[in-house]
């Protein structure tokens, strides 16, 4: 069986915000980028949250303007062994070090987790940090059926965290 890896985290000083997926599906391994299933509603959800056209986009410029809007991105399991791309499937998964990256990030308020998966993985390994929220979100994949809109609705929460104090 293939072992697939995740990405690099997609971070910077800004982040206020570290939305957590699982780990890559074959489309997004394939082409190289985030949330790359071209039914995955990741961007049109944090679209929605942070007022941007990221689907019009290129690729580099999306990541450019969720940095830009306080947000960054990662995964919780660094690797693993998966047939295919649903997270049911993931075999000896290796977790990410979550602590080190948000112990690098000044400016984190919140973490959320991209899915049932990511969430209970990534609570698993992050140490409690007084006054970082941890918020649970309905999975932005297309395997998850729920309508975008409720997905949506449910990814507003998120917006309360990028505005600035």
């Amino acid at each position: 069986m293939t072992l697939k890896r995740a990405f690099d985290p997609v971070v910077d000083t800004r982040t206020r915000l570290l939305i957590l997926g699982s780990l890559p599906g074959d489309a997004s391994l394939k082409a190289g980028q985030y949330y790359g299933h071209p039914q995955n509603g990741f961007w049109r959800l944090v679209a929605g949250v942070i007022g941007v056209d990221l689907i019009a986009l290129p690729y580099a410029e999306r990541l450019e303007a969720l940095k830009a809007a306080g947000v960054g991105l990662w995964d919780v399991i660094a690797s693993a062994e998966r047939p295919g791309s649903l997270d049911g499937a993931i075999r000896n998964a290796e977790a990410a070090d979550l602590n080190r990256l948000i112990d690098s990030l000044p400016a984190l308020r919140a973490v959320a987790f991209n899915g049932g998966t990511a969430a209970r993985l990534g609570r698993r390994s992050l140490t409690p940090r007084p006054g970082l929220a941890l918020i649970d979100l309905p999975s932005s994949s297309p395997a998850y059926t729920r309508p975008l809109a409720e997905k949506a609705a449910a990814w507003s929460v998120i917006s309360g965290v990028l505005v600035r104090r």
